[in-house]
């Protein structure tokens, strides 16, 4: 099922007119080479280039007989255009034409993906350098770890998406393949040189060494591909539902006007576009693992992979591109609440600088299992009310006796946990 609101040049790709265009243009290029070597008469390429067309409607038609989509196709071609349509697919098979022509299919809708990466990455470098300074708590097991900065949380999803750009990268280039080698990749019946030129047209290279088809690691490694840009648009959406959360209200998915939350309950918001996002991803994985069942045909080709592909490879395409428009959108929309996130910040009364003080008590003299047990104990007290943290050690004479009034105040301070964010945000944006 297409999303609602797909883009249409996405689920162009995917189209019978843009499929049986990319098989015409493929026969004709073929057909180009078969002349170019002697192979087929000047004549017959003269004439498809003339006449050659297609019907979607009449192919169909004849599909319904031969029961052969490529058959179907190829005999509605030689119907427009003539006898001299006889040449095309001469020592090819069917899988020369499909593989060839699903390559150029995925390389299209790659290069539509990139660009949406591309905004995305954008979108989240923007509201990163936005929140650079946001002193925020940290979390480890969802209780409150050390303080962090703000900004961090989107770069960290900008370096992940920059991560699994690179890999997608290799996997396109991985994919753009195709094989023009006949029935079992031997060209006993068409010449190397008819495939060479052919992808030097359409910039593909050729199977290393082909069977009747394009190995299909090659695919299983494109979805995988997918899969990682999903989950890491995932990851980012769990931390989104987190941090919406009621109790927690650091952060909310916009709520626009006249938008409902809940049938029964008007005051609610909740956070749906990330929810959606995180079940989206796990379509695209289940995607990706469909693709590695594909990889272990039998011998040199069976047909099992075919019916798999026509139903993961529009569908995975089109989601991978509604999720990253969708997720571009709810980055640039996201609404940040800082006062909010100071409250959260000092929820347990100073216990996040605990590791730092733990290292000032063993720097000062005291061993590590002196040190570890003054301050869980003086921890634990104050996050139960009372005194804060920091009060606490002040008022700690085995502590003031060895670390200065002027030092526990530098331990207390944000700073120290901010000091680097310049220099991790200088590595990551390269």
């Amino acid at each position: 099922m297409i999303p609602r609101y797909s883009r249409p040049e996405m689920v162009k790709i995917w189209s019978d007119q843009n499929r049986y265009q990319i098989w015409l243009d493929v026969e004709t290029l073929a057909l180009e080479g078969m002349v170019k070597y002697g192979l087929a008469p000047e004549q017959a390429l003269k004439t498809v280039r003339e006449k050659g067309a297609f019907n979607i409607e009449r192919v169909a038609e004849i599909e319904l007989e031969v029961k052969h989509d490529v058959i179907a196709f190829l005999t509605n071609v030689a119907e427009i255009a003539g006898e001299d349509a006889r040449y095309l697919h001469r020592g090819m098979t069917s899988s020369d034409l499909l593989d060839t022509s699903f390559a150029i299919q995925l390389k299209q809708a790659g290069e539509i993906l990139l660009a949406g990466l591309d905004r995305v990455t954008d979108s989240l470098l923007k509201r990163a350098e936005e929140f650079k300074y946001l002193p925020t708590i940290g979390r480890s097991h969802g209780i409150h770890a050390e303080p962090t900065s703000f900004g961090l949380k989107f770069l960290s999803c900008y370096a992940e998406l920059k991560r699994t750009r690179e890999g997608f990268l290799r996997a396109l280039k991985n994919v753009s393949v195709g094989k023009i080698a006949g029935a079992v990749g031997t060209y006993a019946s068409i010449q190397p040189k008819v495939e060479q030129f052919v992808f030097e047209k359409l910039g593909l290279t050729a199977e290393t060494v082909p069977s009747q088809i394009v190995h299909r690691d090659r695919h299983a490694d494109f979805f995988h591909s997918l899969a990682m840009i999903a989950s890491a648009m995932e990851r980012f959406c769990v931390e989104v539902r987190h941090l919406q959360r009621t109790e927690v209200r650091e952060i909310a998915e916009k709520f626009t006007p006249g938008q409902k939350g809940s049938s029964a309950m008007p005051h609610k918001m909740n956070p749906i576009l990330t929810e959606n996002l995180t079940g989206l991803a796990r379509v695209i994985r289940g995607y990706a693992s469909t693709a590695m069942e594909n990889i272990a045909l039998w011998h040199e080709r069976d047909i099992s992979h075919s019916s798999v592909e026509r139903i993961i490879a529009p569908d995975a395409c089109v989601t991978l591109d509604f999720m990253l428009e969708r997720f571009r959108g709810l980055i640039d929309n996201l609404v940040v609440f800082p006062e909010q996130v100071k409250v959260n910040l000092e929820l347990t009364r100073g216990c996040v600088f605990s590791g730092t003080l733990l290292l000032a008590l063993v720097d000062a003299g005291f061993t590590r299992e002196q040190s570890y047990k003054m301050v869980q104990e003086h921890a634990l007290a104050a996050w139960q009310g009372g005194k804060t943290l920091q009060e606490r050690v002040e008022a700690d004479n085995t502590i003031s006796a060895k670390i200065s009034a002027d030092k526990i105040k530098e331990i207390f301070d944000l700073k120290r946990h901010l000091a680097f964010v310049d220099e991790i945000f200088a590595r990551t944006i390269i």
